[in-house]
Formats: structure tokens, sequence, C-alpha cells
């Protein structure tokens, strides 16, 4: 599926953009095109891989002119431009609705309009039941790629991923807690028994390609995945590192839950259980208003959301296990001072 084939990765400088190209180009794809507003990201990814296959755009998915010019001959598309960090979309929402909602709608009519075979848009569980405007922008994100799918068929085949926490993803909690142990300061921990999936960059980067791979169009992929409580992230951290610094309990930080979802109930009853994948098939009901009011499905009363409190609970050794997997703990553990 991917011999002579070119792939576009918006927001590709990104944590999973860095961590996707390096899997792609050990594949058949002959041409990955890095797209994003950040030059100096670009140059030092540049300097970086210097293979003559990546190429690199300069746009914003804010302008869809630009993603007409980068999208010509595209023949997939990953969607990761996103504003992610929780407080920075609360003060200011509007920003993560033209980036993560009408941004993701740009890259869509463009990739429809170019006749890209396969669009992947990349969300989160913050999106399951949102409380804060990251959340909410992604929710209706994944509402307008489905109701894209529904125009583009199998043309332009259009899905969602939706992934938890990315262990060691820029702005997460394992670089903070790395300086503050470096620096010998208390881990600050908002609520100790607060609950997150526990994803790995490269598990990202499983579930967006086996997306490509098995997803229809409309559909919402899920990886199962452990969660742990953010008390056994720092006891694991402190673990890896040997280190006593003690642990202070901050409160929960405003737009924050004390667990997340990767599943609703609702979709839960119908999700197909595909392994280690959960797949959810669009909701294809049109506006016959009987087929929303008129009946119902029993199972879903006796269903359960798919949370990071009711999935496997990780204990401090297996955290452990898990960090000392990452790039950046390990070159903590070497002695690299880290400042990202």
């Amino acid at each position: 599926m991917v011999t002579n084939r070119s792939v576009l990765i918006t927001g590709g400088t990104g944590t999973f953009g860095n961590a996707v190209v390096s899997r792609l180009l050990a594949t058949g794809f002959n041409e990955i095109r890095i797209f994003s507003r950040d030059e100096k990201k670009q140059d030092d990814m540049r300097r970086r891989l210097a293979d003559p296959r990546v190429k690199f755009y300069i746009g914003d998915v804010r302008n869809e002119q630009s993603l007409k010019d980068a999208m010509a001959g595209v023949d997939v598309v990953f969607n990761a431009a996103a504003l992610k960090q929780v407080p920075t979309c609360e003060f200011f929402p509007i920003e993560a609705v033209r980036t993560n909602t009408l941004g993701t709608e740009n890259v869509l009519n463009a990739a429809i309009a170019a006749g890209v075979s396969r669009a992947i848009v990349l969300s989160t569980d913050k999106a399951v039941y949102p409380i804060n405007a990251m959340g909410m922008s992604k929710a209706l994100m994944e509402k307008l790629a489905i109701a894209k799918s529904r125009v583009a068929g199998t043309a332009t085949i259009i899905c969602c991923t939706r992934y938890g926490n990315v262990m060691a993803s820029r702005g997460s909690v394992v670089p903070l807690f790395i300086r503050q142990i470096q620096a010998g300061q208390p881990l600050t921990v908002t609520d100790p028994h607060m609950t997150r999936f526990m994803m790995s960059i490269d598990g990202a980067v499983d579930l967006v390609l086996w997306a490509f791979d098995h997803a229809n169009p409309g559909d919402t992929c899920v990886q199962k995945a452990p969660a742990a409580t953010i008390e056994t992230l720092a006891l694991a951290m402190k673990q890896v590192f040997k280190a006593a610094n003690p642990v202070h309990v901050i409160g929960t930080r405003h737009g924050e839950k004390l667990h997340e979802t990767l599943l609703t109930r609702e979709e839960t009853a119908v999700a197909e259980d595909m392994g280690d994948y959960y797949r959810v098939a669009a909701d294809t009901r049109d506006l016959n208003y009987g087929l929303y009011f008129d009946t119902g499905r029993s199972d879903v009363s006796v269903k359960d959301d798919y949370n990071s409190h009711n999935t496997r609970q990780l204990s401090v050794d297996e955290m452990a296990d898990m960090l000392r997997s990452l790039e950046i703990v390990r070159r903590a553990m070497a002695g690299e001072k880290i400042d990202e």
C-alpha cells in the first residue's frame, strides 16, 4: 500500500511527526512532506534527517491555500497539527477552534479536492466528555471528520484515531518530573488518585499506521492501553532515577479531569474488538428523526465507558519499565541535563 506513495504530515515537526517520519523512512514511501509554520523546527529536522525523500512546506492549517499547494500529488495525509496545551486553549479558546476544528476542515477539504486516498485525523481522549476548550475543539474536529467522511465516501477515506497521554511528549509531565529530579525539587503532583492512559509515542504511531491499514470511512480507531495514577508515575520516576525528592500535592489544575475516557458507553456498545484496538464505525443515521426519538438501544444502558480508571492499572515496577524505554529518560539516566 505504500510503495511509491507520498504522505503529507501536518504539524509534522511535533512529537508525532518526528516519530512517524522515522518509521515511514523505513517503508516504501517515496516522499514525506512536512507541513508546519515553524521554520526553525523544520530546519532542525532537515539537518537531523538529511534525507532527500523528506520535503518541507511552510504553511498553516488555518490557510487553506497553503494546504492546497502542499497537498498536490499527495496520496496520504496525517493531520497532526493542533493546539494541545490545555491552559493555552482555556485562555484562547477561539484559537483552539481555528486550529483544531476549522484547520482540520481546511485539511480535509484540500485532501478531498486533491484526490488523496486516505486522510487520518489525530484526536485525543480529552475529546470524550470534554470539559476544557482543547477537548471541545477536538470533539468538534471528530464530528467534522465523520461528517466529511460521509461526503467523501471511499474516494478519500477519512478516519479518526484517538489516543491518551503520550509519555514524554511536548508539555507532558515526564520531562517536568525529570527537570525537578535533576534540580533537587519536589515532584509536583496534582492529585495522587488522578489516572491517565499511558502510551509511548511508538504506540501512537502504531495506532495511526493501523488505522491506515484497517479503517473504513468515518471509523474512530482506539488502541487499548494501560493506565496509572499520577502517584504511581511519580514513584516510578523516583525509582528509575534512585531519587529521594519528596512528592508535593498541588491540587487539580483548571480544566483537568480525574480520569480520561477513550470510548463512551455509546461507542463501547458498537465498538468492534480488533485485538489490540477498537474500531468504532461512524453513525450512519440521517435526518430521519424517528431514528433519534422513536427507537433506541437497550444495550447502551448496560455498557460502561472505557476509561483510565477501569482499564488495567500499572504497578510502580511496570510503570518504571515503561519509563526506561523512553529516549528522554535514557538520556537523563546517562547524565544529560533535560531542559525541554
